[in-house]
């Protein structure tokens, strides 16, 4: 019964997982039925991610006041329609639409999922709740390419999102027999204009990025509205420190375990959100691998993911959070830029080796990141912190979007093909991965004893 809460929960992760690994490896097909281009379809996964930054602030808030179990059931439910509507898109316009409704239903799946968890188990056991909550969640990513990758080849994309549905129903059961119920917290306030700001910020910041170089739209359209989403996100820096319950509580950046975790995160995932889509885009256009067999090549790296979940405990055990996720940082964003070597002449056991050990060293820093986040966060504040660092993951992962469809939208106007290279996406690579690499620095001057209690490490007195 006690792995039971973390798997059934990890249902919705699982969902969520294989529809974003399901969506990249098919871009370039269902950007050629609905009349686009591969890279301007980035849209459609910087709105999941924006409309995941937007709603993921009131996720806590909403599960102590009308109860975390309700609200997990009925984010599934969300997520499903949205499912349904991106099956039934014919558009950009409509795609997009559809994947933000998606978004509003991840925002409170996710990380209502992780704040149960989070209530239900000890701190001492925290570690092995993770790596449970995680597993059954890395089989999405695992089979996601490959399903992806063969539906878009022999069968028709709309399948990708039409198999949400009996997925999703299953875990609204599972998680109604299953998941203990939570006592909803009395007196919790709403910060309507906090929220507005904030939403803002997320919304104009990643979408400007995104459109600032498409040529169907002037570049200053996109300058203006990153501009309104920096403008916001001070305005509500200065909301933030005047309000008692601000939506997102940034004065919980105090706790340095906590401001090392969101900002090292942050830096991180500006990479490893750029790969899902640059990776299958350079092995079918690039490589003119078909999407299954890019799916295929791209589920490899679960591998190595999955078998860190093992061992997760122990080298936290051995090392700490500081020294592991020091390393994990710099392992991580080299891997990443080595992608960008290969070539097709290459053999592609050197392509397997580089993505089976570049998902370890990725996935045990994600799990080392979202333990650390809450080793000192008072029970109390733990869904302040979940909204927190949920909304910053979200943003880094779209900024990383936008980030590596601009590159190649760069490479697209320099270029005489007017098609993305090999060089195109080699550049892509390298600039993703020197960010990730940055990671490191948010934990230098994080104590060696930093979430001792959690890692179970012993350090011995100075």
């Amino acid at each position: 019964m006690k792995r039971i809460v973390p798997i059934v929960l990890a249902v919705a992760l699982f969902m969520e997982n294989m529809d974003s690994t399901v969506i990249a490896t098919s871009l370039a097909t269902i950007a050629r039925d609905i009349g686009t281009s591969p890279i301007a379809l980035k849209l459609a996964l910087t709105s999941y991610y924006v409309s995941l930054a937007v709603f993921i602030p009131i996720s806590g808030r909403i599960a102590d006041k009308f109860g975390a179990k309700s609200v997990f059931r009925w984010a599934i439910g969300v997520f499903v329609l949205g499912s349904l509507a991106c099956a039934l898109a014919n558009s950009l316009e409509s795609f997009v639409a559809a994947r933000f409704l998606q978004g509003m239903g991840g925002a409170m799946m996710t990380p209502v999922g992780r704040l149960l968890l989070v209530r239900a188990a000890p701190k001492s056991e925290l570690v092995s709740a993770m790596a449970w909550f995680s597993i059954p969640a890395l089989i999405g990513p695992l089979v996601g390419p490959p399903v992806g990758g063969a539906i878009a080849t022999y069968g028709d994309w709309r399948w990708i999102f039409l198999i949400n549905l009996p997925i999703g129903i299953a875990g609204i059961l599972l998680a109604t027999r299953f998941l203990p119920y939570v006592e909803k917290v009395p007196g919790i306030t709403f910060d309507w204009k906090g929220f507005a700001l904030s939403g803002m910020a997320c919304a104009g910041v990643v979408f400007g990025l995104s459109v600032v170089s498409l040529p169907a739209l002037p570049p200053v359209f996109g300058l203006g509205m990153a501009g309104l989403g920096t403008l916001s996100a001070l305005l509500y820096v200065r909301h933030a420190r005047r309000h008692a319950h601000p939506v997102v509580e940034l004065r919980l950046l105090s706790i340095p375990t906590l401001r090392a975790a969101v900002i090292g995160g942050a830096v991180f995932r500006i990479g490893a959100g750029a790969v899902p889509f640059l990776f299958p885009l350079m092995l079918q256009i690039g490589f003119g691998y078909t999407p299954l067999e890019s799916g295929a090549i791209s589920a490899v790296s679960i591998g190595g993911a999955m078998m860190m979940k093992f061992l997760a405990k122990p080298i936290l055990k051995r090392f700490g959070f500081k020294q592991t996720l020091i390393g994990t940082g710099v392992i991580g964003g080299l891997f990443m830029m080595m992608i960008g070597f290969y070539r097709p002449e290459t053999p592609v056991l050197v392509l397997v080796a580089l993505l089976l050990i570049g998902g370890f060293f990725r996935s045990l820093f994600f799990t080392s990141i979202n333990t650390l986040a809450f080793a000192d966060v008072p029970s109390a504040k733990a869904g302040d912190a979940t909204s927190m660092l949920a909304a910053f993951q979200q943003v880094a992962i779209a900024t990383g979007v936008a980030v590596a469809g601009g590159i190649l939208e760069i490479g697209l106007v320099l270029g005489e093909t007017g098609v993305s290279t090999l060089a195109d996406f080699s550049a892509a690579f390298l600039i993703v991965g020197a960010i990730t690499v940055f990671a490191a620095i948010a934990f230098v001057r994080l104590p060696g004893s930093a979430g001792a209690e959690v890692s179970g490490r012993r350090v011995p007195a100075e």
